[in-house]
């Protein structure tokens, strides 16, 4: 088990996110090759985070709430608010634009969440785009010693969440109090992170805390206890054969398909964000 730490990335208009994968300890986590911590940051204005219309191929993101209220607009025409401890799966395989604004809500002085991508596999890469949203009262929950754990996507446990995936991982919301303790078995065959977002938890003898993730080996049991309490995030999944290229918005196995990628979106042969009228040019 290795420890690392989240880096300080600025989005514009001074709204910061922690980014924690990819990092130069550790490239991506089964499929997961993308994870930032969104805040906690007030809402006072609604307008904190304006992510204009942009672009993505060869992956799936997950947006994770727990507070606040995002407003998600894609090119297939949904408009779903996603709010705490709801899930939104967005797969973006042969390409797909989205937008996401932060909205006012009276329940929610602060905006706080996780946003994640992963990989598709090489053969699913250009996939139908589809969005699907899952409803808290949706999530499997497990309960354990004084922790509940949310299964946002994948199979765990003998569990399986309803959202559609095209490799075997596992995404799940851990909550504990303090006090706290579990251990949970992996597969021989995957990998596993634990993320926390809030207060602190302790693996191997190790104080892990806000903004640090503990990567485990291959088939590596995860343990853990919280001595004050935690909020963290349980991922990971059987890593992919192939090596996966990143730039800006675009995951592909092939840099044929991200330079075709940067021409489309150059050229605003995407699809359409409806209600829309802004998009983020092609960096560069």
């Amino acid at each position: 088990m290795k420890i690392i730490s989240g880096i300080t990335k600025d989005l514009g208009d001074n709204f910061q996110v922690r980014r924690i994968l990819p990092s130069i300890e550790a490239r991506q986590v089964g499929p997961f090759v993308f994870v930032d911590h969104m805040g906690p940051v007030s809402i006072t204005t609604g307008k904190e985070l304006t992510v204009r219309s942009h672009p993505h191929i060869g992956l799936a993101t997950i947006t994770y709430l727990y507070d606040g209220v995002i407003l998600h607009r894609d090119s297939l025409g949904t408009e779903m608010p996603i709010r705490p401890f709801e899930a939104n799966w967005m797969t973006a395989g042969s390409g797909i634009a989205h937008s996401e604004r932060s909205q006012l809500d009276s329940q929610y002085s602060f905006m706080e969440g996780i946003q994640t991508w992963v990989a598709l596999p090489k053969e699913s890469e250009e996939v139908n785009p589809e969005f699907f949203h899952l409803d808290r009262e949706q999530i499997p929950i497990f309960t354990g010693n004084l922790w509940e754990l949310r299964l946002v996507a994948g199979e765990f446990l003998g569990k399986r969440s309803p959202v559609k995936i095209y490799s075997s991982l596992f995404y799940a919301d851990l909550e504990a109090i303090p006090g706290a303790t579990g251990e949970w078995k992996i597969p021989v065959d995957q990998e596993s992170a634990l993320y926390v977002a809030r207060g602190s938890v302790e693996v191997h003898g190790q104080k892990v805390q806000v903004g640090q993730m503990a990567v485990f080996e291959l088939g590596e049991a995860v343990s853990f206890s919280s001595s004050e309490g935690s909020r963290a995030v349980l991922l990971g999944g059987v890593p992919l054969p192939e090596r996966r290229y990143l730039w800006w918005n675009f995951v592909s196995t092939s840099l044929e398909r991200i330079e075709r990628a940067k021409l489309e979106w150059k050229e605003e042969l995407f699809p359409s964000v409806p209600g829309e009228t802004d998009r983020i040019p092609l960096p560069g």
